[in-house]
């Protein structure tokens, strides 16, 4: 039987997207009752990461009109829990490397859309207060 904690790692990419009034997007996951999570997703071979980022927020959310303040410096890496080791990217990893992009959203609310053809929010009103340090 094949060890799955020696899986590799997937590459992915997440996005903080801040609205005008620095309000973060969340949104409550569709396979869900309780997580909540920023948009997220792998990164397609080939792909850059700054493309992939914006791809993954395209796709979960339909937002285009976005500028990139910061990409952050290094790799956040997390582990699968057990009960989806070996289930989920179709066996394929253990976990996650992920870069993380801070985004600045310039559209209009009306460009929100996660009613998306692969559709992971069930609620992305999720714009909640979100300060940072000076």
């Amino acid at each position: 039987m094949k060890d799955l904690r020696n899986l590799p790692y997937r590459k992915g990419v997440g996005i903080m997207l801040l609205n005008q009034e620095a309000k973060v997007f969340i949104g409550k996951r569709i396979d869900s009752t309780k997580a909540w999570q920023m948009p997220q997703g792998g990164v397609d071979h080939e792909e850059d990461l700054e493309s992939a980022a914006k791809r993954e927020l395209k796709e979960e959310t339909g937002i285009t009109s976005i500028k990139i303040i910061k990409k952050s410096e290094k790799e956040f890496i997390y582990d699968l829990p057990n009960e989806l080791l070996g289930k989920i990217w179709n066996g394929k990893y253990k976990g996650q490397k992920q870069i993380w992009f801070l985004v600045k959203f310039i559209g209009e609310e009306s460009e929100i859309n996660i009613k998306q053809k692969k559709q992971n929010f069930m609620i992305g009103a999720g714009l909640i207060p979100w300060s940072f340090p000076n």
